[in-house]
């Protein structure tokens, strides 16, 4: 009997993703920033007498240290999540992992993919990567891979596609 080690998958993503998480970190953190400085300019201007003083002269301090915390999220973790997201496709599994406080390893077998996803967000796009979607008829056994190349997704999507359908017609 042989048993499988599991091992760092071989593939990373392309390393155009770490520009797309970054545009998306900047433009999430620039809306809740700019949402956070409405808010404490609307508790300034309206002069409301429920909200406490020291609330509306230190309002200011809400949007300024979530604009430092986002600037360093944006800084940091885009670059971190390349070198730790790594994927494989293999003749009988798709093996990926992700994480980068935790770590999760996920082997989805072929046999089991019901359908395969090949998706394109517009900052995605600008970028030419795509995430990839696999499932299977159990949750816990689908997988995604965001950041592949976009030819290599189309490509992997078809591929897997037409493998799934060849075993499942084995099977039957």
């Amino acid at each position: 009997m042989t048993s499988t080690r599991l091992r760092p998958p071989e593939h990373r993503v392309s390393p155009r993703a770490v520009s797309v998480w970054t545009v998306e970190s900047v433009i999430a953190h620039a809306v809740v920033t700019a949402l956070l400085a409405g808010l404490a300019w609307g508790a300034a201007a309206a002069g409301w007498s429920w909200i406490p003083d020291w609330a509306v002269s230190y309002g200011w301090a809400a949007p300024v240290c979530y604009a430092l915390f986002g600037l360093v999220e944006t800084a940091v973790v885009p670059r971190v999540r390349y070198r730790v997201h790594r994927w494989e496709v293999t003749a009988d599994v798709i093996y990926t992992r992700t994480g980068w406080l935790g770590r999760e390893w996920q082997l989805v077998p072929v046999s089991r993919i019901q359908t395969v996803d090949h998706t394109q967000g517009w900052v995605e796009r600008m970028f030419k990567v795509a995430t990839l979607q696999v499932q299977t008829a159990s949750h816990a056994g689908s997988s995604t891979i965001e950041g592949l190349d976009a030819e290599r997704a189309r490509a992997i999507s078809e591929e897997l596609a037409v493998r799934a359908g060849e075993l499942r017609d084995d099977a039957t």
